[in-house]
């Protein structure tokens, strides 16, 4: 991914720039120290996150440049 403090959201058609990292994975093929990353802007990092949480995946929100190493099983934040 690209230097966070230069990131973009990663909602579809946003160019804003990212306030968050989500910190995301598929338990059923990832073990918890496999994180996929998605950057969000204030407005829609409610609507990623809700996407991600209501397909079951873990979902860890940080203020952006903030390092996410894993995502516990149970992780709704």
């Amino acid at each position: 991914m690209e230097d966070e403090a230069a990131a973009h959201c990663s909602r579809a058609g946003c160019r804003a720039d990212a306030a968050w990292s989500i910190g995301w994975r598929n338990p059923r093929i990832h073990s918890a120290d496999r994180v996929k990353l998605w950057a969000a802007c204030d407005e829609h990092r409610p609507f990623l996150h809700d996407y991600l949480e209501t397909r079951g995946f873990p979902v860890v929100v940080v203020p952006a440049g903030t390092v996410i190493d894993v995502v516990p099983d149970g992780s709704r934040s």
